[in-house]
């Protein structure tokens, strides 16, 4: 039947999310980072701009360069960590390579050798190392992809371990496009008090 296993994704206008102007660093490229996110090699991580980085994140810069594309929504608590590959001489880390209009939920830990653009990854998920997600792809609340897994554009993936279960619809670009940059319109400083 036409139209079975594809995913309706449904975007909700936006409310005004607050925060405390103080508390974010706020770059000429319209990178709006938390002070309270720890970012370990600041000279090797790039935020392309307009990306948000809240509170309690943790991007690993230290051991290779982690480069965020434009208009990225990095919730709290997440980890970017880039991958690594253990040799019989050790271990050797490589860059993670994140795309555009990417939104990353709460409490997720990236291990990823890529994301692509337009990708959303919900909360609480583990993205094994070297994984590569595609372009326009959703990965569900609570999902644990094993390392190396290969996430294909259009691809809908939930589950411990996960797996695909459905498609996504071709308006994906679109309304990754939108939700990213309504986030980041809506994201603003809370009133000054007079």
């Amino acid at each position: 039947r036409q139209g079975e296993g594809v995913v309706e994704v449904q975007v909700m206008e936006l409310q005004d999310e607050e925060y405390v102007k103080s508390a974010y660093i706020e770059t000429a490229s319209g990178n709006k980072v938390s002070r309270q996110s720890v970012l370990c090699g600041s000279q090797n991580i790039v935020l392309n701009g307009k990306t948000i980085l809240q509170s309690e994140c943790i991007v690993r810069g230290d051991l290779a360069n982690i480069r965020v594309g434009r208009q990225c929504v990095i919730k709290k608590r997440t980890v970017l960590r880039p991958p690594f590959k253990k040799f019989s001489k050790g271990v050797a880390f490589f860059p993670l390579v994140i795309g555009d209009n990417v939104m990353i939920e709460e409490g997720t830990i990236i291990n990823a050798a890529s994301i692509g653009s337009y990708v959303h990854v919900g909360k609480d998920c583990v993205i094994g190392r070297r994984s590569l997600l595609k372009d326009c792809c959703k990965i569900e609340h609570g999902t644990v992809l094993p390392p190396e897994t290969i996430v294909p554009p259009f691809a809908h993936f939930a589950g411990n371990p996960g797996r695909q279960i459905g498609e996504l619809p071709e308006s994906m670009q679109d309304i990754m496009t939108d939700m990213t940059r309504s986030f980041y319109q809506h994201f603003i400083p809370e009133p000054t008090k007079k």
